[in-house]
């Protein structure tokens, strides 16, 4: 049975996107059969996988409504291994028009559990919000991994979005779990970067993973191409870390 990652954090700019792409791909890379879904009304892992997400019929709008089924959702990017569930700026009046559904926060367990088993992991890109979408990709998911710029507000928020984790695991799904915190846009030459690691380290009682991403122009430049940075610049130090990380992972499984 496929594994369920759901990439969150309210804070906005902290590499959520950028991790939820590259890690899709270079877990894609290793081998493993990947369902990236992008859960951000702002589509940018869709474009960042070249696709054009204005073009789509059916996105993750759709299937959340109901219009169509998942299996109808799925689009094969350009990747070996690596499948796609669309979203565009559709999604963002998504939070009002489920209001009154029933079982609104599991919209999209009800639909991923039946192509859970096609896959070796599915990668949840959620919005910079802890609103109704994300609490659905929450439900949907074994585990939650954390990004977490290295900056000097890195530990802002992140007790918000724990709570809702353990309110999501108390009330909705029982059997979800921190995948752990991955440091993002490090800067070795700064000595803020490794305060900011060792501080989290100190405040936080979850898995660190090993792996850094560093502040990388290479990775910044890759999703104005629509391409992953294993593709982008194969040989970059981005691509190498988001390598490492999908290694950290999949030994963890």
């Amino acid at each position: 049975m496929g594994k369920v990652i759901a990439i969150s954090n309210q804070k906005g700019g902290v590499g959520k996107t950028t991790t939820a792409i590259n890690l899709s791909a270079c877990l894609a890379e290793q081998g493993k059969k990947i369902l990236a879904i992008d859960l951000d009304p702002q589509g940018n892992m869709t474009s960042g996988l070249g696709v054009n997400k204005s073009a789509q019929e059916n996105t993750v709008y759709e299937l959340m409504l109901g219009s169509c089924t998942i299996k109808e959702c799925i689009i094969k990017t350009n990747y070996n291994e690596l499948d796609l569930i669309s979203s565009n700026v559709n999604l963002a009046g998504a939070e009002i028009e489920i209001i009154d559904l029933k079982e609104r926060e599991k919209l999209l367990k009800n639909e991923v559990d039946y192509v859970k088993n096609d896959y070796d992991y599915i990668i949840v890109d959620c919005p910079p919000a802890l609103g109704m979408l994300t609490i659905n990709a929450m439900t949907t998911a074994d585990s939650v991994l954390v990004p977490i710029q290295c900056e000097y507000y890195a530990l802002e928020g992140l007790s918000q979005l724990m709570h809702t984790i353990d309110l999501v695991k108390n009330g909705m799904n029982p059997t979800l779990d921190i995948e752990g915190v991955v440091f993002t846009m490090y800067d070795a030459r700064t000595n803020l970067s490794a305060q900011v690691v060792e501080n989290v380290k100190e405040n936080l009682n979850v898995k660190i993973y090993d792996s850094i991403i560093p502040r990388n122009i290479r990775l910044a430049e890759a999703p104005s191409h629509g391409l992953p940075i294993t593709k982008y610049d194969s040989k970059s130090a981005g691509a190498e870390s988001y390598r490492q990380l999908a290694k950290e992972i999949i030994e963890r499984k």
